[in-house]
């Protein structure tokens, strides 16, 4: 009672409508929406996630306040994607979150999701760490429904063999999403390294949870299994998962897509993805929401690399 009740305060004190039930369908159709926005030639919208700008946001050359703007004006991109650790001191400000939504509407862009890191394992094999993690997650979701968003990004992350971090992560996702569907929030795994870049693997958690609010975030690079340092990501990668393969088991659970991109040809290829391959692949699922820019390279700069993938996904997008 205690965490509903503050649940509750914190939907009114941020001036939201009382909330009602919230209806199973919406959960299942708010991510991937069908509006005059579609182009008439693409089956899909484009959307920029904010790591695309980290180096910048580090460097204090732009701020999470300043993001949305700097997609519309700069990119002619009007739906983004946040990432946590650039306003994770914001998260409960009130007047921060108001300030960030009325930017967003006073330059018509909307709010997708914030992809969040640093809570703990949803996967933990240690049940009071994992609740731990659920419950650090929770003011995510609250933030995320306030800002108009459809889910958040989490990660099922978790040390042990694949069956034990499978049923750890399993558990951990189903607590957060019992939470998250009174918000009409999903809870989207991304394909982020270790066992979750096993396609399989993570299509059998999400499917074990038997929420309709709990799904993936199909990435199309990040399919390293295993790295020479043992962590989840930033070591040298001695095993990987087939992107491809991964990117289609993934797609039937998909709540977003997130088009990962580092380095291009002379021909505006991406080097390391068959872009008209994967988006066929996106395409066959019945997926007609949005695709995100990640670009991650270090070749060209941001604003170039942002450009190049946008461009790609156009491209692309009027072929397949």
């Amino acid at each position: 009672m205690k965490n509903e009740t503050n649940r509750r305060l914190f939907i009114r004190h941020l001036g939201l409508a009382t909330l009602g039930i919230t209806m199973v369908p919406a959960l299942a159709t708010s991510c991937s929406p069908k509006s005059k926005e579609n182009s008439t030639d693409m089956f899909f919208k484009i959307s920029l996630a904010e790591w695309s700008l980290h180096k910048a946001l580090f460097a204090n050359e732009l701020t999470n306040l300043d993001f949305p703007v700097v997609a519309k004006k700069d990119y002619g991109i009007s739906a983004v994607e946040y990432v946590n650790q650039f306003f994770k001191d914001k998260v409960k400000d009130q007047s921060y979150l108001a300030e960030l939504k009325q930017r967003c509407d006073d330059h018509g862009v909307t709010s997708l999701l914030i992809m969040c890191d640093g809570e703990g394992y949803l996967g933990d094999l240690d049940e009071t760490k994992r609740k731990e993690a659920v419950e650090n997650h929770k003011k995510w979701v609250e933030a995320a429904q306030f800002l108009g968003c459809h889910s958040i990004r989490v990660n099922a992350f978790g040390q042990g063999s694949e069956a034990e971090v499978a049923a750890a992560a399993t558990d951990g996702l189903r607590l957060l999403s019992e939470f998250a569907i009174d918000f009409d929030i999903n809870v989207i795994v991304e394909n982020h390294g270790s066992y979750s870049s096993n396609g399989q693997w993570l299509t059998t958690v999400i499917a074990g949870t038997g929420m309709p609010n709990c799904g993936t975030l199909p990435d199309f690079g990040n399919f390293c299994l295993k790295r020479a340092d043992g962590s989840e990501w930033g070591g040298e990668c001695l095993e990987w998962y087939d992107r491809y393969k991964g990117v289609e088991e993934m797609m039937p659970f998909a709540k977003g897509v997130s088009a990962k991109s580092y380095d291009f040809d002379e021909a505006g290829n991406c080097v390391e993805t068959d872009y008209d391959k994967m988006l066929r692949l996106v395409k066959a699922s019945g997926y007609t929401g949005y695709i995100g820019i990640e670009y991650e390279g270090s070749k060209l700069s941001e604003p170039d690399g942002i450009r190049a993938t946008k461009a790609l996904l156009e491209k692309a997008g009027k072929t397949v």
